[in-house]
């Protein structure tokens, strides 16, 4: 996480008055207790996220500050969010598309002649061998299948408070909490715990902690300012959520930048050696120098981008 705002309150000294003698002093016991009564608040806060296993986030983009909801279950437990329409929003990918599926009409066009052309000069004994050998094969690799299948579906993946592929941001907790006692449709809805946080959830309960608030508005400018200025946490932070909003959004080409073995990864794993420190901490250094700043922040640049493209901001 990269450096928080803070807002700093100048507040004027007084003088010490006298206390009048027709009122009665107050001693610490008559105090009112309010960093008790807002600490209470905050547990109670953190208590109702943690059974629920729902978390508050806080996200800064070019265009503004927002709250949304983020929470991770097992991907065989989750129904993708629906983007057909947001892509069909998007000409350029519906064009694509359309491209993608003539090839694939065209494929699969080229492997029926060939089998029928295969069927009608083979030999047959020839070929029922090879048949043999065929199922085999592929039995043992819908074996392979199904296993990946099944590790897969007990992965962990993330789910924000979006809908038809559009990342709902509120612009305060109030909004936030009224969106979620409305019973609009969201792909949190499937959640079993999300009845029950639209029943408990007050504005009081918005306060993302501290890792869970990302300022992604401040990556491209912190990268653009060179090696010696980068911030670590912010730029491995805003990697993590982008991430999560690339998977949970569907973003494949989001993804792709940020895939094992691109630059931006390589960045992403140069960082976290400096932060480890040590030996490793050394050899990230060095590896951070041999990364291009611009090449960087523009990867990032296109990045931000992409994610601010599908956010739906709620007043």
């Amino acid at each position: 996480m990269g450096n928080p705002k803070h807002t700093e309150v100048s507040v004027a000294r007084q003088s010490p008055q006298r206390p009048d003698a027709d009122e009665p002093e107050l001693d610490d016991a008559d105090a009112p207790a309010e960093s008790g009564t807002a600490t209470v608040s905050a547990e109670a806060a953190r208590a109702l996220w943690d059974e629920l296993r729902i978390d508050p986030v806080e996200i800064a983009l070019p265009a503004g500050t927002g709250y949304t909801l983020r929470a991770y279950r097992p991907a065989r437990e989750l129904t993708p969010t629906d983007v057909a329409e947001r892509d069909q929003d998007d000409p350029f990918l519906a064009r694509r598309q359309v491209a993608e599926e003539d090839e694939e009409d065209d494929d699969e066009a080229v492997v029926i002649l060939d089998e029928e052309v295969a069927q009608e000069f083979a030999e047959s004994d020839e070929e029922e061998a090879k048949g043999r050998r065929r199922d085999a094969t592929d039995e043992d690799a819908k074996a392979d299948s199904d296993s990946d299948e099944d590790e897969a579906g007990d992965e962990e993946v993330p789910v924000f408070l979006s809908h038809r592929g559009k990342l709902l941001l509120f612009k305060t907790p109030e909004s936030l909490v009224s969106f979620v006692r409305s019973g609009a449709p969201n792909d949190l809805s499937q959640l079993d715990s999300w009845n029950e946080l639209s029943e408990r959830v007050e504005p009081a309960d918005i306060a993302p902690l501290d890792e869970d608030v990302y300022e992604l508005d401040l990556v491209v400018e912190n990268l653009r300012g060179g090696h010696d200025t980068w911030d670590p946490t912010l730029l491995i932070e805003a990697g993590e959520v982008a991430r999560d909003l690339a998977y949970a959004l569907r973003l494949p080409a989001v993804l792709d930048m940020l895939s094992a073995g691109s630059s931006l990864d390589d960045l992403d794993e140069a960082l976290r050696a400096t932060v480890d420190g040590g030996v490793g901490g050394f050899f990230g250094r060095r590896r951070l120098k041999k990364i291009g700043a611009q090449t960087a922040s523009l990867g990032w640049r296109t990045i931000v981008g992409k994610i601010s493209a599908v956010v739906d901001w709620r007043d």
